[in-house]
């Protein structure tokens, strides 16, 4: 299990082969599973939600891809069954933060090399810079950087919250491998990812120091405004988009299509897959023809994706879902002693995680990516073992208490 925990980083292969083989050793030793309570009923909702939607699709076989990939959802299951210790999700998180440190380091090598490229053949440099982006070990720039969000915010958790290292300049380690992940989500260039990455960013130094949560967004800001390239032009196309290099031209006519789409199926969805084999079917008819460079075969929205494929309702148990999530976990955290401890670096790591995904999930169907959804899923388990830890220390403490007056 924790092979396949680890290895989602390197390569969704392994780590699947490994997932199946710990859920056969799981099934062969009759455990009874773990499941949070408080997940239960929006879990089983939104199962039978996207059940409905595949019965009422009109071309079930489409569906079923999405019915496979929901084979991941066994390591929330089995994650929290057999660690049972803040010592191995810690082994795991580190483990995380040096394979994505080492990543990093290519990934910045990688950008210099083709400024210098794009210099010597004197290319455009912000056309071929968006045209070959840094992809990690992952098939893609995006899903690489939504899995590195999620680790360069556990390890900014582990800066700011987890016990003091006793081992001297492991400190300064960390914050090395901050700054090299950090490096490599700019270079990387997904917006975002970058807009989650700040959001959640923003949250976990709020609830370290309230001021840091002014300076430190103040000082990334005043970094990519600066006139300095790609990264530069990249950050400036939120709002200044270069006609058919950057995507927000296209991203707007997906959203459009998406809200027809649930205009005329509002309660089970167009189908699992459907937006796929349907997206023309329901362009707007003003679009312009030929229509801006991009991916039309889903919203770009992983809310607007599930509202139109599963239904309005089951999209809105997915957000009950992570509320409810995001609700456990802090009320663990709130339930904490004050200071440092591995419980409240992992929570608001947790959270973080959690935020950074549901951000960026506003321009990217990064859910319906079975790499982001793996280590989401290793994450949330993980923060549901920190918040077990807790709850039963409280509960003992409260149990070893003598809750009788004296007479």
């Amino acid at each position: 299990m924790l092979g396949s925990a680890l290895s989602i980083v390197i390569s969704i292969t392994i780590s699947q082969i490994l997932l199946a083989l710990s859920c056969m050793f799981f099934v062969a030793s009759r455990t009874i599973p773990t499941f949070p309570r408080s997940l239960v009923l929006p879990s089983c909702l939104f199962l039978a939600g996207t059940f409905l939607s595949l019965l009422f699709s009109p071309e079930p076989l489409h569906g079923l891809p999405q019915i496979k990939k929901m084979f991941v959802f066994s390591m929330l299951l089995i994650l929290p069954t057999v660690v049972r210790n803040m010592a191995t999700i810690r082994q795991l998180f580190a483990g995380w933060y040096a394979i994505g440190a080492a990543v990093a380091i290519f990934g910045v090598t990688d950008f210099v090399w083709k400024l210098y490229t794009a210099h010597v053949h004197h290319f455009d440099l912000y056309r071929f810079y968006m045209s070959i982006r840094f992809t990690g070990f992952m098939s893609h720039p995006m899903t690489f950087a939504g899995q590195s969000m999620v680790i360069l915010l556990l390890l900014i958790a582990f800066v700011l919250f987890a016990p003091t290292p006793t081992t001297r300049g492991l400190s300064w380690v960390a914050a090395i491998a901050v700054l090299l992940l950090g490096a490599a989500l700019l270079v990387n260039g997904t917006r975002t990812v970058w807009l989650g990455t700040g959001v959640s960013g923003t949250w976990l130094l709020w609830r370290w120091k309230r001021w840091a949560s002014i300076v430190g967004p103040g000082a990334v800001l005043a970094l990519l405004s600066v006139p300095s390239g790609p990264i530069h032009e990249r950050f400036l196309s939120l709002l200044h988009p270069q006609k058919n290099v950057d995507s927000n031209e296209f991203r707007i006519i997906c959203i459009r299509t998406g809200i027809r789409m649930i205009e005329v199926h509002p309660i089970f969805g167009i189908g699992l897959d459907e937006t796929k084999y349907h997206f023309l079917d329901y362009l707007p008819p003003d679009t312009p023809n030929p229509r801006p460079p991009g991916f039309y075969q889903h919203l770009h929205n992983v809310y607007l994706q599930y509202a139109a494929e599963r239904g309005i309702p089951t999209m809105l148990i997915a957000i009950w879902v992570l509320v409810t999530i995001i609700r456990d976990f802090d009320n663990a955290s709130k339930a904490l002693p004050t200071g440092r401890s591995v419980e409240r670096y992992v929570l608001n790591a947790a959270i973080a995680g959690l935020i950074g995904v549901m951000v960026s999930g506003l321009f990217e169907v990064n859910l319906g990516d079975s790499e982001v959804l793996t280590i989401f899923l290793v994450v949330v388990g993980c923060g549901y073992i920190a918040a077990e830890t807790v709850n039963r220390r409280t509960r003992d403490n409260y149990l070893g208490s003598d809750p009788s007056p004296d007479l």
